[in-house]
């Protein structure tokens, strides 16, 4: 098995000089600490900026295509290095080796997706209303953007941020998790490489500072940041936005997300089960996307839930690294706190509880390995109506589908969701303006997992942001509506007269 020293060392990173500061980062795999790194001086974030800054005013004027260029050679340094920055995520995030190898796959396609869009930056041709005149928008770089991201996916998430913003102009101040700091040193290298390679391009594009609340609260009140994508908890966006806002700053959110599942009588329950597992404990449930709450038509419940007790039985968990493991580690013990007080709280609510026990103790002591819960629940509770990040699925029967529907989107979070179906009626229905009012909207697959090419987000306490596919890139840039007079006339909109006489 390959060790931290040798994956950081292949990465460009020297294990030595990751022992000296005072932030310990501790890798979920078995609670050891594998590094610890010096965190950034609040005082220091202004000056990170205006760094970000001065490259913004060099980058802003080179042509889009050539800004393309830059980020086709950081998506094949990732090519390059997958399974060494896969194992990296493996180590410091805790999920297995397969999805970490996934997370940088999803770097690389964005990267193929953005080096596209260098050569797609388009506005709009618009009719006027005034003789011998033309409309039409441009859009420009909008400046420096700061990209705070989460544990959970600690290079994804960012690289949908920073390959569009590079594209569009803007250089990048990343604020990782204080729990995945060492994914972030190993991006920035990489982004290194493809600098060195492309030649004649200003420095500090991407930045790393690394810290806990105070120093994301610095970057995020700084007036020359105008964009702060943020992803986390419903909690760390109500705390963002109000500080973005204040400062009439704009702010891309991606939150929490308590995604349901609606599984119709009519469903194919050998796509049900295999689609609930996976959504349901990958990443041990600690997706935004994760699978929470499953709506099961009265009809197929007796049928299905057997099923997935008996899939849940035979879900193998270990210790990431290692071949055949399809459920790791919490990251760590407050998780861990979290998910048995939802599980109290779930049996006091009537809820009878299958799973959800610590696990490999003997082997990990210090590390927080957990058997997936399934709960079936009598009604959707507070509780149920709560997002836990933990790989608990509550089931709950249903016999009319716009009442699934209508307690599928009784929930503060709007991300994804999904229905199993066969009746298309139901399924046009489940995506239709009545239907689920999440950002993402499934049939016949589950919630969790994304391809690059939609845009990525929800609705409600999920932020309402949007990143990666679609038309997301036009968050990173500013918006400008001209006007060209090739008259010799200066007639006024609206056929206003302002007649100055002779």
């Amino acid at each position: 098995m390959t060790d931290i020293k040798t994956t950081l060392k292949a990465l460009g990173l020297d294990a030595s000089t990751l022992q000296k500061g005072e932030l310990e980062i501790v890798t979920p795999v078995d609670g050891s600490v594998i590094a610890r790194v010096p965190a950034t001086p609040v005082g220091e974030v202004g000056n990170v900026v205006a760094r970000a800054q001065t490259a913004f005013e060099a980058w802003r004027t080179v042509p889009a295509p050539r800004r393309g260029e830059l980020i086709r050679l950081f998506g094949e340094e990732l090519r390059r290095h997958k399974d060494d920055l896969g194992r990296l995520v493996t180590f410091e995030a805790g999920k297995i080796f397969e999805e970490g190898k996934g997370e940088v796959q999803e770097m690389i396609d964005i990267c193929d997706f953005a080096v596209g869009l260098s050569r797609q930056l388009y506005g709009l041709t618009i009719a006027s209303e005034r003789p011998g005149h033309r409309m039409m928008e441009t859009w420009h770089p909008i400046g420096p953007v700061a990209v705070i991201s989460a544990f959970n996916f600690p290079v994804a998430v960012w690289s949908w941020n920073t390959a569009l913003a590079i594209v569009c102009g803007d250089p990048v101040i990343w604020k990782p998790s204080e729990k995945t700091p060492l994914t972030a040193f190993a991006c920035a290298k990489l982004f290194e490489q493809a600098v060195k390679k492309l030649g004649d391009v200003p420095a500090n594009l991407v930045q790393v500072v690394v810290g806990k609340a105070d120093v994301g609260e610095a970057l995020v009140d700084d007036p020359r940041v105008p964009l702060v994508s943020a992803t986390g908890s419903c909690r760390m966006g109500r705390a963002v936005a109000p500080r973005v806002a204040a400062r009439l700053g704009r702010s891309l959110l991606e939150l929490g997300g308590n995604n349901g599942m609606i599984v119709a009588p009519s469903a194919d329950l050998d796509l049900v089960v295999p689609g609930t597992v996976f959504s349901a404990v990958g990443t041990a449930g600690q997706r935004c996307t994760s699978l929470r709450r499953a709506f099961i038509h009265e009809d197929v419940y007796d049928q299905l839930v057997p099923r997935l007790k008996k899939a849940y039985g035979s879900v193998r968990i270990g210790s990431p690294l290692e071949a055949g493991t399809l459920v790791g580690p919490l990251i760590d013990g407050r998780a861990f706190e979290s998910m048995q007080a939802a599980l109290d709280q779930a049996r006091a609510d009537g809820g009878k509880v299958t799973g959800g026990e610590r696990a490999l103790q003997d082997r990990f002591p210090n590390a927080w390995y957990v058997s997936p819960a399934l709960v079936e629940m009598p009604s959707q509770t507070e509780i149920v109506r709560t997002e836990t990040f933990a790989p608990i699925l509550y089931l709950m029967k249903y016999r009319e589908l716009d009442d699934a529907v209508a307690r599928h989107n009784d929930v503060p979070q709007g991300l994804s969701s999904c229905i199993f179906t066969t009746d298309l009626r139901e399924a046009e229905a489940f995506m239709s303006a009545a239907g689920s009012d999440t950002g993402i909207v499934n049939v016949n697959i589950g919630p969790s997992g994304a391809e690059i090419g939609g845009a990525f987000g929800g609705e409600k306490e999920t932020g309402g942001g949007r990143e990666s596919g679609s038309d997301s890139w036009k968050a990173y840039m500013r918006r400008a509506t001209n006007t060209i007079n090739y008259s010799r006339e200066l007639p006024l909109a609206q056929g206003i007269k302002f007649d100055l006489g002779d």
